[in-house]
């Protein structure tokens, strides 16, 4: 099977709600996640990604709909808050061993949430989020959702892959490739035996055995690059 094939089901799976497993590059985080667009997520999808993946289940936007609702990176408000609270400012994350920004922004719960944190509330994030940013609904963003909450959001950079090469920009440039709401949540495959991350052999055989697509982050990379 060539990658062009590979990629194009990788794309299918994403317009038909389903879930690709992608594999960085062994130079930076060397994780597989499991990703799919939020706009399809439901609880079995949270079920799916807690019992089989384990990682965090982060929410992804692109840095066009973080524009839009003034969504700001959690370094950026830890910077803006050091003033009253000084010792914020030593807890900085200038030393990731893998990258240079963190894409972290704050956490949020649904408001029609209960604790946030079940299935099907963290499923209601995420999907009504997609939705809301779908329909451009962005003035409702604070009206909707509270924070802090039981779902991470991660914020794209600017221009996606040409700027950053994390799962939360491979994630968004699959969702823009493949046509849908270009937000997606992310989810890390962690090993129960070793405590660390799932090996890409172990993660193919999930995929054969579960139906699924996995890639390499470079081959979304390069093919979105060409665009």
């Amino acid at each position: 099977m060539n990658q062009e094939t590979n990629l194009d089901k990788a794309l299918e799976a994403i317009r038909n709600g389903e879930f690709v497993l992608v594999f960085d590059d062994d130079d930076r985080e060397g994780e597989v996640d499991m990703i799919i667009a939020s706009e399809f997520v439901t609880p079995k999808s949270i079920a799916t990604m807690r019992n089989d993946a384990g990682g965090l289940i982060c929410n992804c936007l692109h840095d066009d709909f973080c524009e839009a609702i003034h969504l700001p990176f959690m370094v950026d408000i830890m910077k803006a808050a050091t003033e009253k609270y000084p010792e914020l400012a030593k807890l900085a994350p200038n030393d990731i061993p893998y990258d240079e920004r963190s894409s972290f922004s704050v956490w949020a719960n649904h408001r029609k949430s209960f604790t946030g944190v079940t299935d099907h509330d963290r499923a209601m994030t995420i999907s009504e989020m997609a939705i809301m940013m779908k329909e451009e609904r962005f003035d409702e963003f604070g009206a909707t959702f509270r924070s802090p909450g039981h779902v991470c959001l991660l914020r794209g950079a600017q221009g996606l892959v040409k700027n950053r090469q994390g799962h939360t920009e491979i994630g968004l440039a699959l969702c823009e490739m493949a046509g849908v709401t270009p937000v997606c949540v992310v989810c890390e495959m962690m090993d129960g035996e070793t405590g660390q991350a799932t090996s890409v052999a172990d993660a193919r055989k999930y995929a054969e055995e579960n139906g699924l697509v996995l890639l390499r982050g470079e081959d979304i990379i390069n093919e979105y690059l060409k665009e």
